[in-house]
């Protein structure tokens, strides 16, 4: 009978879940490889809440302590924080999407809900063509739209 080799529990589950490290906005973290616990019971507590605090935990549950506040300060932005936050609980979840996947997703969301989330978004959903042509609506003028004036007949 051959020795088996001595695994540690972290060891093999980084070794299945295929976990490692990411540098974001100048930090590095874990990539999550499964929702924690806490994070579900939290999850359910907080669901209308828009706290910063309540926030900042959930994000420190899923990536680490005090990543929030360092993406802040290192310039992340809404859009930005938002595509993080979709990549990590896909990732959470067991997909692994890529940035590109996770932004095509929060900007199908945004879209969904009716708004654009910034200029450059804007312009990376496709825009439907105007009218059956396909090209720019053209200016009808005013002496085809406008009535002639009438004088009173008193």
């Amino acid at each position: 009978m051959t020795a088996r080799k001595h695994e540690s529990w972290d060891d093999f589950w980084t070794r299945v879940t295929g976990g490692g490290t990411e540098t974001i906005r100048g930090v590095e973290i874990q990539i999550p490889t499964d929702v924690p616990l806490a994070m579900e019971q939290r999850l359910k507590a907080l669901e209308d809440s828009e706290s910063e605090d309540d926030i900042r935990e959930m994000v420190g549950l899923l990536f680490g302590a005090d990543v929030l506040d360092r993406w802040a300060e290192n310039g992340m932005g809404l859009l930005e924080f938002k595509t993080v936050l979709a990549w990590g609980m896909a990732h959470a979840g067991g997909a692994k999407v890529t940035f590109q996947e996770a932004f095509d997703i929060v900007l199908a969301e945004e879209a969904a809900e009716g708004k654009a989330p910034n200029r450059a978004a804007r312009r990376a959903v496709s825009k439907r063509p105007s009218g059956g042509t396909g090209g720019p609506s053209k200016r009808t003028s005013s002496a085809s739209t406008s009535s002639a004036r009438r004088t009173s007949r008193a």
